[in-house]
């Protein structure tokens, strides 16, 4: 190794939260600020921190919630096997009736 190249290694560096908390840890420099930590990260906490700008949560579950209460806009996949069924079955007997 070449001497005076390498920087200083801190083994007691203070790490400091956005929350608050504070650790301690091996680094080269001996203070680092972070924004997200274990205390405080929805992975480790199991706590969901929605930051809502202009509403955007708010409209998108309205949005969702119209959607499921009209399923989507559409008829379910059964009502529309069953119509198809009844229209296919009329035009046989239509057919039929022509054809006697």
């Amino acid at each position: 190794m070449k001497a005076e190249i390498h920087p200083n290694y801190h083994t007691t560096a203070k790490v400091t939260c956005a929350c608050g908390k504070e650790y301690a840890a091996g680094s080269t420099k001996e203070l680092t600020t972070v924004e997200l930590c274990a205390a405080c990260h929805p992975f480790y906490t199991g706590k969901q921190k929605i930051v809502d700008t202009a509403r955007r949560v708010e409209k998108f579950e309205a949005r969702v919630a119209t959607k499921s209460e009209t399923e989507h806009g559409h008829k379910a996949k059964a009502e529309k096997k069953a119509a198809r069924a009844k229209k296919r079955q009329e035009k046989l007997e239509a057919a039929e009736k022509a054809e006697a």
